[in-house]
């Protein structure tokens, strides 16, 4: 017999393993869930023991040359469905479809399917069918088309295999048993359950208490069909075996005595709600193991040394997120749950699920690993954790430090001894320029050696910002990697940064929405300084850092010409040209740009400043050109550096050398009366349009704005100030005649 388990995404080698257990040889998985062979008692046990699968199906019949709707339904009345139904039993008829280009409806499908068997069991059964019963049929079948093959499949497990039975009130936060399990087995405990000794088990934010009861049903051996209320679907079937069952239920029985007998069994569940832990207390007693759970009402935030059992064990918890807290509350509860993780709980593991991973960040800890897990609709990560000791640290640095000492110790290879001493010529060079200027962020590399391709930033004397251009497709491969690792090895060697905070990127050319793509998800910001301010940059998750380092004495232009003036920050980006407008005396600002991202890391940026985000400078998440048709407002200094080249979903491309112009006259018809607008841009070929030349008065201070770290690279940006043309009317010369 073929059967078929469905189970949730990403779930399928949990419950694959599953199916061997049951007994079965032959397993397959598939993108929906897992295939095997077996006999009535492999598909009963698998029913009586699988966590983490949902639903069981049994294969009927298989037709692999099926190509039209009128094909599906003659095969299906030619089939002996009087084997498996009466017309005294109720059933329904469900269907799914791939790639089949002949189903353009899977429930127009089900209808004719249903049609057929209905029309057969009428020939054979004088006229009379079974009636069909849509919500608690005798029967179920279910149909599954792929291309040109057809499975017919009776529901094997019936209700949901993840529907143990010990539910009836929850809390808003609702987390499935079969999920439940499936993270409890991606945790590290669950090597403990193969040692016969669970070890010590916790979760701090039970809720309804699903995690901990699962984790007692496997720490007791307890068969999830053990508990389950209502009969599986295999026991209305022709061919089901009553004493069958019933051995393998004495069997599921034996074995959770066993367990029980055998086993030291310490599970903790708290929560900070009460009505939470009562709940999940009601449930644990209609499992059965109530007995095996200490629940207890605490504030996790809280704990102390006293709240921690004895001994070190395993965390595996799902945390509030999204609407179920405010946005301040969730950052503030995930920041506690790393301290309190650190302060406490040191020799321990912890699994921790979230449906945001940007949280966990908060956490300040490295997850060890990670699975995705989808909870209904929702994409979670399950983060897993080792929490070291004061001892592991202490060897863990050790190691760090002997491995540093060995790569320092070791000899460059010539390529790398090239590329260290021409940036070591660049910071003898740059140095004492910089620290006079007060500059703590500046490139010390760019391209100075062909092959060696990188741009090289350091940030405060502690970071370095490494970002490789691409390599043509002529070179080989494992060449580019051999350069790659040599810049890094000699600016380590260089700079004195140890390698673990130097960050590499890989620029290529961008377009459309790749440009904006997120390459991680750490959350992870540091603050440098410029100009006297403070500035966060972001070195893992975006291709750039958010701070432009070309433009930074464009930065400080803004700065010295702001006093009183209203400033307007188009393309606005994190905000760093608004925040020295404001320390240069700017009276109001205003900040356009298409990216929420970047808007929230602007008025991030003016908060570590101590600068107000609601009186005096405003934000508006908006296209910038839509944005000043648009409006009416007038500027006396405005800066505009858009980028090369961006697909907005609301308007066509936009190309700044072909569209600049129309940018121009849309912003400077926001100029006040003497007004100034900074135009910059870092197309490398850029010209000027002759009708903007003609129309406004134009000046290229591009020389001006390069910094000495850019001295090599003269084209790195443009940049003008552009003002509308000052009118002078001339009076007429009026003669006058006398008689």
């Amino acid at each position: 017999m073929i059967f078929f388990a469905a189970c949730a995404a990403n779930q399928a080698d949990l419950v694959a393993e599953e199916a061997r257990k049951a007994g079965s040889e032959d397993v397959r998985q598939t993108s929906s869930g897992v295939e095997f062979d077996g006999t009535w008692e492999t598909g009963m046990r698998f029913c009586l023991w699988s966590r983490v699968a949902s639903r069981l199906l049994m294969a009927l019949y298989i037709d692999e040359d099926t190509e039209s709707d009128g094909e599906l339904y003659e095969s299906t009345l030619a089939l002996p469905w009087e084997d498996w139904i009466d017309p005294e039993r109720t059933m329904k008829v469900s269907c799914t479809a791939q790639s089949c280009s002949w189903i353009h409806n899977s429930h127009y499908a089900a209808l004719k399917v249903k049609d057929a068997i209905c029309d057969r069991l009428k020939e054979k059964f004088d006229g009379r069918r079974p009636d069909i019963d849509i919500e608690n049929p005798d029967i179920s079948f279910h149909v599954h088309i792929h291309d040109r093959t057809v499975i017919w499949y009776a529901d094997f497990s019936g209700e949901g295999l993840h529907q143990r039975g010990y539910r009836d009130e929850q809390t808003d936060a609702l987390l499935k048993e079969h999920l439940a399990s499936a993270l409890i087995l991606r945790s590290e405990w669950k090597k403990t359950l193969g040692d016969g000794n669970p070890g010590l088990f916790m979760d701090p934010f039970c809720g309804s208490g699903t995690i901990a009861i699962e984790a007692a049903l496997m720490a007791s051996d307890t068969a999830p069909g053990l508990i389950r209320k209502r009969p599986y679907a295999f026991q209305s079937l022709p061919g089901f075996d009553s004493t069958l069952w019933d051995s393998l239920l004495a069997e599921a029985r034996d074995r959770r005595q066993k367990a029980l007998d055998e086993r030291d069994i310490r599970i903790y569940a708290s929560d900070i709600s009460g009505r939470a832990v009562r709940i999940a207390e009601a449930a644990a007693a209609r499992a059965g193991v109530d007995g095996l759970i200490d629940f207890s009402e605490k504030d996790f935030t809280a704990f102390s040394e006293k709240d921690v059992p004895e001994g070190s064990g395993f965390i595996v918890t799902d945390p509030p997120y999204g609407e179920r807290m405010r946005v301040e509350d969730i950052d503030f509860l995930y920041t506690e749950i790393g301290r309190v993780l650190q302060s406490y709980f040191k020799g321990w593991k912890a699994t921790i699920l979230t449906g945001s991973s940007d949280l966990l960040s908060n956490i300040d800890m490295k997850p060890d690993r990670t699975n995705s897990l989808y909870n209904g609709g929702i994409l979670c990560q399950a983060a897993h954790y080792i929490i070291f000791t004061d001892e592991e640290k202490a060897q863990l640095a050790e190691k760090a430090i002997e491995k540093k000492r060995i790569r320092l110790s070791t000899p460059l290879s010539a390529g790398a001894e090239t590329v260290y001493r021409k940036i070591m010529k660049n910071l003898g060079r740059l140095r004492d320029e910089m620290e006079k200027e007060g500059v703590t962020c500046y490139r010390i590399y760019d391209a100075d050696i062909p092959e060696y391709a990188a741009a090289i930033d350091v940030y405060e004397g502690k970071w370095v910002n490494l970002s490789e251009y691409a390599a043509p497709d002529y070179i080989d491969r494992e060449k580019a990697e051999e350069r790659l690792n040599e810049i890094i090895y000699a600016t380590e060697r260089a700079t004195g940064i140890d390698i673990e905070n130097i960050f590499i990127k890989e620029r290529r050319s961008q377009k459309g929405a790749a440009q904006y793509n997120r390459l991680a998800t750490s959350n992870r910001f540091n603050i440098v300084r410029e100009n006297g301010l403070k500035l966060l940059v972001n070195f893992q998750d975006y291709l750039d850092t958010g701070v432009f380092l070309d433009h930074r004495p464009v930065r400080k232009m803004i700065q010295e010409m702001a006093e009183g003036k209203r400033f307007l920050n188009l393309f606005c980006y994190t905000g760093t040209a608004t925040l020295n407008a404001i320390k240069g005396g700017a009276v109001s600002t205003v900040s356009v740009d298409a990216s929420s991202t970047y808007l929230d890391w602007a008025i991030e940026n003016l908060k570590i400043n101590g600068y107000p985000t609601d009186i005096g400078n405003f934000f508006y998440r908006d296209d910038a050109i839509d944005w000043l048709w648009e409006t009416y407002d007038r500027y006396d200094l405005i800066f505009c550096d858009p980028p090369t080249f961006s697909n907005s979903r609301d308007r066509r491309t936009f190309d700044v050398q072909r569209d600049h112009w129309k940018l121009i006259k849309a912003a400077a018809m926001h100029l006040a009366p003497g007004g100034t607008l900074i135009f910059s841009t870092n197309f490398r070929r850029f010209r000027m349009d002759e009708g903007i030349l003609e129309k406004y008065s134009v000046e290229d201070i591009t020389e001006k704005t390069i910094g000495k770290d850019f001295e090599n690279d003269p084209n790195i940006h443009k940049c003008f100030l552009i003002r509308n043309k000052v009118r002078v009317s001339v009076p007429k010369k009026i003669s006058y005649r006398t008689r």
